[in-house]
């Protein structure tokens, strides 16, 4: 808990000295990222009948630098790539198209994430993780589909379901729902667009604002897929890009849920919540790699990142080297660590921490063993 203290006194300064953007810098990150994304999907997809090992090299180098686009597109949503809001909201909605994701919505509910870290009341993590009476009160099949859902190896799936599918679904069925809204206001005899418009409510975005952001997203990407197929062939095209997409995809998933779900993370219910507490004992460190560092943009220092999220990628790894006694508490990660942080998938709100499904059994029939939880 002392560093916690020092932390909050020490936050201002650390701001002041990492927070600081570059927008050279950025501009670097943004041509080293985007320049090699085209080139190797040019190769994969241009090589995948007459040179198909060719293909799959491009293919499988494409995948580390799609999980880069999609951290280019994180910093310009939270305004720390670049030094000009402008530059990051361009920036933000071109990396979006190429990794697949309406930016401006996406990181509306990624700006959630960060407020409520470590509250598990409010945010459940990427996996939509529930508490252990939730999980009690669930049937024996239940159970079960609870926890083949959180199977790691299904991480491809959800890449797909992510990155491909649910932005293009949830648009159109969005502007499905809005096309049966007027129409049935227009036979009840209202034809005021704006009163149309006001009293229409959709799931998929908040306002006008994030409709168009998500109809710009989609009609550029849509076009692109279109032109691009007609190149390439159909065939060559889709089966490349959704390997690709969601293959990337899964590996972005593995990475953000292991950030916050792993041995005895910090979860805590809304009474007891501490933001730093969420950045320190509920994010994690990833102790990467040096070259998955760069094509995850240094999102390995997570802990680091939650503290502020002003902190641009580039001064991560600098400001974690400076302060690293301040962050001795944070659970470092290994790679090979990574499908075993998967099995944290309850919270135990009574211990305040995640749990396995093994260990929530066992506290089941040893209530005895929560004196050895809560002392770890």
């Amino acid at each position: 808990m002392s560093h916690i203290k020092t932390l909050k006194k020490e936050k201002k300064a650390i701001i002041q000295k990492f927070g600081q953007r570059s927008n050279m810098k950025a501009l670097w990150q943004t041509l080293n990222t985007s320049i090699p994304y085209f080139a190797l999907f040019y190769i994969a997809i241009d090589q995948a009948t007459s040179a198909p090992w060719l293909s799959l090299a491009a293919s499988t180098l494409l995948i580390l630098f799609l999980m880069r686009v999609f951290m280019m597109m994180h910093d310009c949503g939270h305004d720390s790539l670049y030094n000009n809001p402008s530059l990051n909201k361009i920036v933000g909605f071109f990396m979006g198209v190429l990794c697949g994701i309406p930016q401006q919505v996406w990181s509306k509910h990624h700006a959630y994430h960060h407020a409520t870290n470590g509250d598990w009341e409010k945010y459940q993590g990427p996996l939509s993780c529930i508490s252990t009476k939730k999980y009690e009160s669930l049937s024996v099949k239940q159970q079960k589909s609870y926890r083949n859902n959180r199977n790691i190896w299904l991480a491809p799936v959800g890449g797909f379901m992510y990155f491909i599918f649910n932005p293009r679904f949830n648009w159109l069925k969005g502007c499905a729902q809005f096309v049966i809204h007027a129409i049935k206001n227009m036979c009840s005899g209202t034809f005021s667009y704006q009163e149309i418009t006001t009293s229409f409510k959709t799931p998929y975005w908040d306002s006008s604002q994030e409709f168009v952001h998500m109809t710009g997203n989609n009609l550029v990407l849509l076009s692109i897929w279109y032109f691009s197929a007609s190149y390439f062939g159909w065939a060559e095209f889709f089966c490349v890009y959704t390997f690709v997409i969601s293959l990337s995809g899964a590996l972005g998933i593995i990475l953000f849920t292991v950030q916050h779900n792993f041995e005895h993370s910090y979860a805590s219910d809304s009474k007891n919540w501490d933001y730093y507490l969420g950045a320190l004992e509920g994010t994690s460190y990833l102790d990467l790699p040096k070259i998955l560092h760069w094509f995850t943009a240094d999102i390995g220092y997570h802990h680091v990142h939650h503290l502020n999220a002003k902190i641009p990628n580039y001064n991560l790894r600098k400001c974690h080297e400076e302060y690293e006694t301040l962050f001795e508490s944070v659970t470092r990660i290994k790679l090979n660590q990574a499908a075993h942080s998967f099995k944290y998938i309850l919270w135990d709100k009574d211990l305040g921490k995640m749990v396995s499904v093994k260990e929530y059994r066992d506290r089941i029939a040893n209530p005895s063993t929560t004196e050895c939880f809560t002392n770890t």
